[in-house]
């Protein structure tokens, strides 16, 4: 399958333009900027960043200690027998180098001592070096996640903080990366990036100089092989960039291509595409195949280039310091040399380990500085005289066609009734303190000429025009229309979800942009046609871990609803574990948990979105009744496809491309034979016809 096919033009298309054109930037390899944004998250830690500095150190000393410690028995056996006197007499560095400077210190270790002592002391260093590494590799790691643990709980904080639209623009994929991949991506910069890469250069220089002292003349002449060397790296080092951007975008396209399939794999089997998604899937794994191999193939010729900097510069060490070092420095040399080299070969993996933790903290500050849209009145601000709302609930006016319209008017302009406060299960203690800034009270909703589009008001793509009802404490609406009306638009405003273009929506009086978040979504509860069940038991699905709501609460609720029926035949019952999206229950079931979820939560504000459209005739009976004693209570706006649910509402709005055209009862509707009478018919003859 070519990239024609459709799921071949998912994966070139519109996946290569969204999802992956973040992948493909990877930006610098150091970015000043990016690192002071990135220190408070590590200040707090900057006592381990420092040990982490501090312990090079002593690192440093014993990864000389083996190859020196070989370098005395090496000259102690071969001047023994006397085999290297001539070499040590021509040695420029035994005379007054470092070696003797060194060796006079430490004489007391090796003077007189055996070999099996120097061997002995040899198993010693390499054990304390493997396990100061081993310290080392842990504290890195360590400091690196300590860090990111604070990152990612801001990165997670802020994702809650988002207003939905933003959701709306932005693939589920892509933050679960931010939170989870980049920040990884970021902690992987402490243990195998910029602190390795340090301590690799604070090693190279550190060779460099004990090479340069014991003998200068031997060590120029090997460090000739180090600028050719370094010229080849950075040939490689821009080679190797654009391989691992191209493995990069890649796997990113194979990873939105498997996530698609299998989050529409029914789909998929239903219409038998699996040979044709397979060929597609071919053809990417092919491309991340080629991009890899291209990667290792320059990754592997870096590695080629220092290995043989590395045979050269022996060759430059035997040819050049025998017959003018002894034995035992020509090791030194050697090993040293190697561990000098040893950076280098890594080089492309620490640059690329540092180009994505730069590329991946771009991506998080970015999200991190994306402001949300939905934000409460800072304390102190000026308030949008949402108070005037009371007094200027005249002039909404309702647009309706037909006779309806006189009696919807004098509705919408009755005085506020009071209510009682919804009563809760016996013996319930209302523990939780109120946050709001205002009295609670009975539940009036007003929206005031509303007008909202989802895009750029300045594009006049109106979703709701000039809309203003009242819905009376205790009432119950219904909003009916055709798809696209705009009625799930007025529960997102209502929720808060969204903040209105122009006009307000009005809750007891006050503009819910003067209400606290949390205050208003803890006075309207809402069910939403798609049910979302976490991962718990049912109890936690339905108290959602707020401690003030117990378990005696949550079954009356569940009971009142009339979910306690089948929970209690689940094999735990109320502790039976849901698997992800509660898919161990029926669409019926679940949607009874949200109705129990709802009123466990308690509100003054029922919202009810298309709430029965999964249920068969027979839930939807039981549910009805649970839902009738909650409502009589509460102020309910219900959505519904079903009309005949809807028919003893207490009023009823239809909506026509976000416009209000009819208001009033059933009845009423009904007999002024409009819209409403017509969707009516309509889904009544439908009806009739599948039943013969």
């Amino acid at each position: 399958m070519s990239a024609a096919g459709p799921s071949g033009a998912i994966a070139r298309g519109r996946l290569g333009d969204s999802v992956l054109e973040e992948e493909e930037a990877l930006g610098k390899a150091y970015d000043t900027r990016l690192l002071r944004r990135l220190w408070p998250y590590v200040a707090p830690f900057r006592a381990q960043v420092a040990l982490t500095l501090v312990m090079a150190l002593p690192i440093f000393v014993f990864e000389l200690a083996p190859a020196w410690i070989i370098r005395v028995g090496l000259d102690t056996l071969l001047l023994a027998s006397g085999a290297g006197a001539h070499a040590a007499a021509g040695s420029t560095a035994a005379a007054d180098g470092l070696l003797v400077r060194i060796d006079a210190a430490l004489a007391p270790l090796f003077e007189g001592r055996s070999i099996a002592w120097l061997a002995g002391l040899l198993l010693l260093s390499l054990i304390v070096g493997a396990a100061l590494r081993f310290a080392h590799l842990i504290l890195m790691a360590r400091t690196g996640q300590l860090a990111m643990r604070r990152l990612r709980n801001d990165v997670f904080g802020h994702i809650h903080s988002l207003h939905l639209s933003f959701f709306d623009r932005h693939p589920v994929g892509r933050l679960v990366t931010r939170a989870s991949n980049d920040t990884e991506n970021i902690a992987e910069m402490f243990s195998q990036g910029i602190v390795a890469a340090v301590i690799d250069v604070f090693f190279m220089l550190g060779y460099a100089v004990v090479l340069w002292n014991i003998d200068s003349q031997l060590a120029t002449r090997v460090f000739l092989v180090v600028p050719i060397l370094a010229t080849c790296a950075l040939v490689f080092r821009l080679r190797i960039r654009e391989a691992f951007r191209k493995v990069r975008v890649r796997i990113a396209r194979i990873n939105a291509v498997v996530q698609e399939t299998v989050t529409g794999m029914k789909v998929v089997q239903l219409f038998r595409r699996e040979e044709r998604n397979a060929r597609d899937f071919d053809d990417l794994n092919g491309s991340h195949r080629d991009a890899w191999v291209e990667s290792i193939r320059y990754d592997a010729a870096l590695f080629s280039v220092v290995e043989v900097a590395g045979g050269l510069s022996v060759a430059i060490i035997i040819g050049y310091g025998w017959g003018i070092a002894t034995a035992g420095v020509l090791y030194l040399f050697i090993d040293y040399m190697r561990r000098f080299f040893l950076p280098l070969r890594d080089l492309s993996a620490k640059y690329s380990v540092m180009q994505s933790a730069m590329a991946s903290c771009e991506r998080v500050f970015a999200l991190m500085d994306t402001e949300p849209q939905i934000q409460d009145r800072a304390a102190g601000a000026e308030p949008r005289s949402a108070q005037r709302a009371v007094g200027e609930r005249s002039s909404i006016e309702t647009q309706t066609d037909g006779p309806t319209r006189g009696a919807a008017d004098s509705m919408s302009l009755t005085a506020p009734q009071a209510s009682e406060a919804q009563a809760g299960p016996p013996g319930r203690a209302r523990s939780e303190p109120q946050a709001s800034e205002v009295p609670m009270r009975a539940g009036e909703v007003v929206f005031e000429n509303v007008w909202f589009s989802y895009q750029d008001p300045a594009e006049e793509d109106w979703i709701l025009r000039d809309l203003s009802f009242r819905v009376a404490p205790g009432e119950r609406v219904a909003f009916v229309g055709a798809t696209g009306a705009g009625k799930t638009t007025i529960i997102k405003l209502l929720a808060r979800f969204y903040d209105v273009d122009r006009g307000r929506v009005l809750l007891d009086g006050v503009d819910l942009r003067e209400l606290p978040q949390r205050d208003l979504r803890r006075r309207v509860a809402t069910v939403l046609q798609d049910v979302f069940l976490f991962s718990g038991t049912v109890a936690e699905n339905i108290h959602l871990g707020r401690g003030d709501i117990d378990r005696a609460r949550v079954e009356w609720a569940a009971e009142a609803v009339q979910a306690d029926r089948f929970i209690r035949a689940l094999p735990h019952g109320y502790d039976t574990e849901l698997r992800e999206r509660g898919s161990n229950l029926s669409a019926g079931q679940r949607q009874l948990l949200s109705f129990a979820r709802a009123l466990a939560h308690g509100s003054q504000v029922l919202v009810l979105d298309e709430a029965t459209s999964s249920v068969d005739p027979e839930t939807e009976l039981m549910v009805q009744r649970g839902l009738h004693a909650l409502m009589e209570r509460q102020t309910a706006l219900v959505i519904a496809h079903r009309l005949s649910t809807i028919q003893d509402a207490d009023r009823i709005y239809v909506l026509r491309r976000g416009e209000l055209v009819e208001v009033g009862t059933h009845d009423e509707l009904m007999a002024s034979e409009g819209t409403y009478h017509r969707l009516y018919r309509l889904q009544f003859d439908s009806q009739r016809a599948k039943s013969a």
